[in-house]
């Protein structure tokens, strides 16, 4: 056996919070140095440091916030559960034999999870699920993918898995990285990427196209097993899977576990979300159309500064420097949280009632 697979096999994958039934994540626990969101932010726009490059620390939630997701859960886990069995009852119509889940860590994990129980508990299929990385202008996480392969999961039973997609920057990174790694190791992977919630129209396989709030956007690490956003550093080996942080000062407020048990517990064999007949061309469309729109109004020239979608809004409010949050209704139960992360940071709101998507978030330009 060649010395560098020999090297990727003796790598263990890492147990976040989850059960290693659930989720088992292709990752390397790495030292961590912090850096605060503000000079994180500085780093990234002047292109010092690639933001993958980075982690901040994570803190608890505060209790207002934490009642805010523990409500949006109550609300929406019926349609989440609904919508995740649809999305397995997709994968076992476009697989055959074993079945792979391979999350996009970390957004995708908690919808890996719960697909991994949809699949295994309630269809009665063979499933495995591991969470890997994927880093935008970065790649795959081949080492991650070989060790996938060498445990004996066929390349024809693997199915990647995400939260949402809004504008499409990891859906395209996806194809792109799975077919290079097709071509390297002769290998037919497929590249379709399965989502919950489409709001761009660039997903692969979508239960809903719908922008709405799925409770598992509003946390970061304390409804992802414990673990950070992938990181790619000088600690990261040409062998090694990518990096992490393992948040466990946060462990006494981890609803990762019990958010999952909460969506299982409503899914039912027979309730399924209805058959999407809108078009995915036109929900494209309309996206290119919102960003034209924003970047000419609200002059911003690095289209990366623009998150569409509530989700991608949030994730801007709890780990990026916001400079304005853009709604479509205020006090709705959608956006509630949103306005609550706008007021705790002193983020501007504004309301666009023609708004294709419930939130939008711009971030700071900080090199102004």
């Amino acid at each position: 056996m060649p010395k560098a697979q020999r090297s990727i096999l003796s790598n263990e994958p890492l147990i976040g919070s989850y059960a290693p039934e659930d989720c088992l994540f292709l990752l390397k626990a790495i030292e961590a140095q912090y850096y605060s969101i503000e000079n994180k932010e500085q780093l990234l726009q002047s292109g010092q440091l690639h933001y993958s490059e980075m982690i901040h620390k994570e803190s608890s939630p505060t209790k207002e916030y934490t009642d805010l997701f523990l409500q949006v859960t109550l609300q929406y886990k019926t349609r989440l559960a609904k919508e995740i069995v649809s999305l397995a009852k997709l994968i076992t119509e476009k697989r055959s034999g074993n079945i792979t889940l391979l999350s996009l860590a970390r957004a995708g994990t908690p919808i890996g999870v719960l697909l991994q129980r949809a699949l295994t508990r309630l269809l009665k299929c063979q499933s495995t699920h591991y969470s890997i990385s994927i880093i935008r202008d970065r790649g795959i996480d081949e080492n991650a993918l070989d060790y996938v392969l060498a445990q004996g999961h066929s390349p024809e039973g693997i199915v990647f898995i995400d939260g949402w997609t809004a504008k499409g920057v990891i859906t395209k990174e996806l194809h792109q990285a799975v077919a290079s790694y097709n071509c390297s190791r002769n290998v037919s992977i497929s590249s379709e990427l399965f989502v919950v919630s489409d709001i761009g129209g660039t997903a692969d396989v979508q239960a809903t196209f719908d922008d709405y709030t799925i409770p598992s956007a509003l946390m970061n690490s304390t409804v992802s097993g414990l673990v950070s956003r992938s990181i790619l550093n000088a600690q990261i080996g040409p062998l090694d899977f990518h990096g992490c942080v393992q948040y466990d000062h946060l462990s006494l407020v981890d609803l990762s576990v019990w958010f999952v048990d909460e969506i299982f517990n409503e899914m039912e064999l027979g309730n399924l979300t209805p058959v999407i007949h809108e078009s995915k061309l036109s929900r494209k469309q309309m996206t290119e159309k919102f960003l034209n729109w924003i970047q000419s109004n609200y002059g911003v020239s690095d289209i990366n500064r623009i998150k569409p979608g509530i989700a991608e809004a949030t994730r801007v409010l709890l780990r990026r420097v916001p400079d304005q949050l853009l709604i479509r209704e205020t006090a709705h139960v959608d956006t509630q949280h949103l306005e609550r992360l706008a007021l705790e940071k002193s983020v501007p709101v504004t309301e666009i009632s023609n708004m294709p998507f419930g939130a939008c978030a711009l971030i700071k330009d900080v090199l102004k």
